[in-house]
C-alpha cells in the first residue's frame, strides 16, 4: 500500500492542473492559509495550472478575480470555474434559445446575459435554481409552479448550507429540499460539484484527460466526491471543514486519494 507521500508525490508528478475550491483551501475569509501565494507561485513554476473551481454561483467571474488579485493570489493564465458557469454551457449546450427564468443573484443574471441566456419573468421554458440572497416568496411560487408543470428544472449546486462563521445561512440545496416537498420533483441536472457537469465542461475547457487533474478541497462530500466522480486526482486539506479523525470514516465515493494539512504541504513534492 502507497503511504501518503507516496501519494503526493505521484500527484505532484502527474496532475497539471490544479482545480481549486477557495474558502478553507486557499483562504479563510480574508486571510490567506499560510504562504498560499509562495505555493501558487512554485505550482506554477512546475508548470502547473491553477484553476479556481466553487459552487457559489452568486458572484460572477469578474468578482472572484477581483478578490483573488486583492489577497495576491491571481495571475494571468489562471482560471475562474463557477457552477454558475458550468450552469450556462450546460443550458446554452441542452436548451439553445429557450428563455429562462432564473432564481439567483444579480451577479448570475449578469452571468447569463454574458453567456447570452434569455431571461423572461413570464413564459420562460426552463426553470433555474440558484443560490438567491434576494429570494421572495413570488419567486418560489413561481419556480415551483414551473417545476409541477414540468418544465426543464436545472440547479447550479446543492449545497445545504454557506461557509460562515457561527450559523450557516442555507444555500441553493435548502431550496432544493423545500421545492422538493411542494412540487414533488428534484432538479433534473445539478451542475456544480459534486456531480459529473462541471467536469465535462472543465475537461473540455481545459484540453486535459482526467487523470492530468486534481481537485484540492476542504469538503470531502463535495470536493472529494466531486473528485472521484470525474476520475481526477483528490487532495483533501484538513485546513478547513475537514477534520483528520473524519477520514477514516468517509464512504468510499468521499475519500480522497490523500490528505494533507495545507495545499502549502504539497511545495515539497513539486521539483
Amino acid at each position: 500500500m502507497k503511504s501518503n507521500a507516496d501519494k503526493l508525490r505521484e500527484l505532484a508528478a502527474r496532475a497539471r492542473v490544479f482545480l481549486l475550491d477557495m474558502d478553507g483551501t486557499l483562504y479563510l475569509g480574508d486571510t490567506l492559509i499560510g504562504d498560499m501565494r509562495g505555493t501558487l507561485r512554485a505550482l506554477r513554476a512546475a508548470g502547473k495550472r491553477a484553476v479556481y473551481c466553487t459552487n457559489n454561483s452568486s458572484k460572477t467571474a469578474k468578482e472572484y478575480v477581483a478578490k483573488l488579485s486583492r489577497l495576491g493570489l491571481w495571475e494571468e493564465g489562471d482560471l475562474v470555474y463557477t457552477s454558475g458557469m458550468a450552469a450556462a454551457e450546460y443550458i446554452r449546450a441542452n436548451h439553445a434559445g429557450k428563455k429562462v427564468f432564473l432564481v439567483g443573484t444579480d451577479a448570475l443574471k449578469e452571468e447569463f446575459s454574458a453567456a447570452g441566456i434569455p431571461l423572461a419573468e413570464e413564459d420562460a421554458e426552463v426553470a433555474v435554481l440558484a443560490y438567491d440572497t434576494t429570494l421572495t416568496y413570488e419567486k418560489l411560487v413561481r419556480i415551483n409552479r414551473m417545476i409541477v408543470e414540468g418544465k426543464p428544472y436545472i440547479a447550479t449546486h446543492a449545497d445545504d448550507v454557506c461557509p460562515a462563521e457561527g450559523v450557516y445561512p442555507p444555500d441553493a440545496g435548502s431550496f432544493i429540499q423545500l421545492l422538493y416537498r411542494s412540487s414533488g420533483r428534484l432538479p433534473d441536472v445539478v451542475c456544480g460539484k459534486p456531480d459529473t457537469v462541471m467536469g465535462r465542461f472543465l475537461l473540455a475547457r481545459l484540453g486535459a484527460r482526467a487523470e492530468e487533474i486534481a481537485m484540492v478541497g476542504d469538503r470531502p462530500y463535495t470536493d472529494m466526491r466531486f473528485g472521484n466522480n470525474n476520475g481526477f486526482y483528490t487532495l483533501l486539506v484538513l485546513s478547513g471543514e475537514a477534520k483528520a479523525e473524519d477520514v477514516p470514516a468517509l464512504p468510499a465515493g468521499d475519500k480522497p486519494f490523500a490528505v494533507t494539512g495545507s495545499l502549502n504541504d504539497i511545495v515539497p513534492y513539486l521539483n
